[in-house]
């Protein structure tokens, strides 16, 4: 018994993350190779739609996960993030888009939702040791809520960006620590909701919606036992590439636009 409960509670395999990493990458840059650099009719609108969909709840279960399980400072793993939106930001204001209003990328939307996630653990672990009181934490949670509906009138996604990842860091702790009784699944299961429900906001045809759902049913799953089963990828994405490839394809789009007068 108390060696299921110490496996239960150990941190789980992140073998997945690594074939997170190209696969986010791979539909992100389909996406945006879509929208931005192919003729208009090229025919592949299609990729925006289903394709494109699965990068950013991929990249929001990632963060979750590392920002959870494999990192001892959830804040610096923000900082990080939030340099390479910075990088990115002069190109990605370059891309066309339909309202010429500021919109921070979503290297944003994903730090602000880690620290958002992490600094609500904080709270919630202080309530746990008594150290906050119940009426001191349902104002902090509301405080931070409306500071965060403010930031998401700036950032990719919005609000429901924003909510996707400390929603995915509590379904991610319940389902890996579920207890073996039907009250602890039943509460893992009922965590996932919130989750599911945040990413059907993210975009606006049921298709679109359907390929965010199910990424997030996926890694969902994953945290409920399923990244055992997955093996490491073969080909492990070297660090510059991962960190460098958002700002750089961003930038190199930029330069094509430039040069065929879309600029």
């Amino acid at each position: 018994m108390h060696q299921e409960q110490a496996l239960r509670h150990a941190r789980p395999v992140s073998h997945w993350t690594g074939w997170g990493q190209w696969l986010a990458l791979l539909t992100m840059t389909i996406d945006h190779m879509s929208r931005h650099v192919l003729p208009a009719d090229h025919g592949l609108e299609w990729t925006q739609v289903t394709l494109g969909r699965i990068a950013f709840p991929l990249f929001a279960a990632m963060v979750a996960w590392h920002g959870l399980f494999n990192t001892r400072d959830p804040m610096r793993y923000a900082r990080r993030i939030l340099i390479i939106g910075l990088a990115a930001q002069i190109p990605f204001m370059l891309m066309p888009r339909a309202s010429d209003a500021l919109l921070l990328n979503v290297c944003f939307t994903l730090s602000l939702g880690l620290m958002w996630g992490a600094w609500l653990r904080t709270l919630l672990a202080r309530y746990r040791d008594d150290q906050l009181a119940p009426v001191a934490l349902l104002l902090a949670v509301a405080g931070s809520t409306l500071a965060m509906f403010l930031a998401g009138q700036w950032v990719e996604y919005g609000l429901y960006g924003l909510m996707l990842i400390p929603l995915m860091m509590l379904a991610l702790y319940q389902l890996h620590n579920a207890a073996s009784d039907p009250g602890g699944r039943a509460l893992a299961l009922l965590s996932t909701l919130p989750v599911l429900f945040a990413a059907g906001q993210l975009n606006v045809s049921d298709v679109a919606k359907g390929f965010t759902v199910a990424t997030c049913v996926l890694v969902l799953l994953l945290a409920a036992g399923a990244a055992r089963r997955v093996p490491p990828v073969a080909w492990v994405m070297p660090r510059k590439l991962w960190l460098s490839w958002y700002p750089g394809h961003f930038a190199l789009i930029a330069v094509w636009l430039w040069f065929v007068g879309g600029l």
